[in-house]
C-alpha cells in the first residue's frame, strides 16, 4: 500500500511539489507579522508595519495553512530521501519539521502572554527567542521547496509536457 502511494504521489510530483509550495509560501506572511509586530517591538517598543484587519485575516489563514504546509513539504523531502539520501535534504527536513516543537511547545500566543505578564522574568524572554528562531528556520526550506518546484515546472515545459498532461 505505501509503495502504491509513493507510485502516485511521484507520478504527480510536479502538482503535489506545487502544492506544497503554495502552502508554504504562505507562511510568509505570518513571518512578516512575526518581524514587523513581535521581534520588532520587543527590540525597541515600536510596531514596524502597522498591520490592516485584512493582512490580520491573511495571517490567520497562514497560520491555519501551517500544519498541511509542514506535512506537504516533509512528503517532498521524505520522496526525495528514498529515492536517494542526500545530507542537505535530511538537514532541511530536520528543519521543516522543528516547526513542530514551535506549533505544540512554544506557541506565539504563550510567549507573548508571559512576555506581557512579566517580561523581567528570564525564561520567557529565552522562550521568546527559541519560538522567532525555530520560526525562521522554515525560511531555507521555503527557498529550496520554490526551487525545486520553478525546476520541476522547467522540466516539463522542456519535455513540452502540459498542465493538462
Amino acid at each position: 500500500m505505501l509503495q502504491g502511494f509513493w507510485r502516485w504521489y511521484e507520478g504527480h510530483w510536479t502538482l503535489h511539489l506545487g502544492i506544497a509550495a503554495g502552502l508554504f509560501f504562505w507562511q510568509l506572511a505570518h513571518l512578516v507579522w512575526l518581524t514587523s509586530d513581535v521581534v520588532i517591538f520587543h527590540l525597541t517598543g515600536d510596531k514596524a508595519l502597522d498591520i490592516s484587519a485584512f493582512a490580520r485575516f491573511l495571517i490567520i489563514i497562514a497560520d491555519y495553512t501551517e500544519i498541511p504546509a509542514l506535512v506537504s513539504v516533509s512528503l517532498v523531502y521524505l520522496s526525495e530521501l528514498r529515492q536517494h539520501f542526500s545530507k542537505r535534504n535530511a538537514v532541511l527536513l530536520v528543519l521543516l519539521n522543528s516547526q513542530w516543537l514551535h506549533l505544540f511547545w512554544i506557541t506565539d500566543t504563550y510567549v507573548l502572554r508571559n512576555l506581557a505578564v512579566r517580561p523581567e522574568i528570564l525564561w520567557p524572554s529565552i522562550l521568546f527567542w527559541i519560538a522567532v528562531i525555530i520560526d525562521y528556520l522554515e525560511l531555507p526550506v521555503m527557498v529550496d521547496v520554490l526551487r525545486k518546484f520553478f525546476r520541476a515546472l522547467r522540466f516539463r515545459s522542456s519535455r513540452g509536457i502540459t498542465v493538462s498532461s
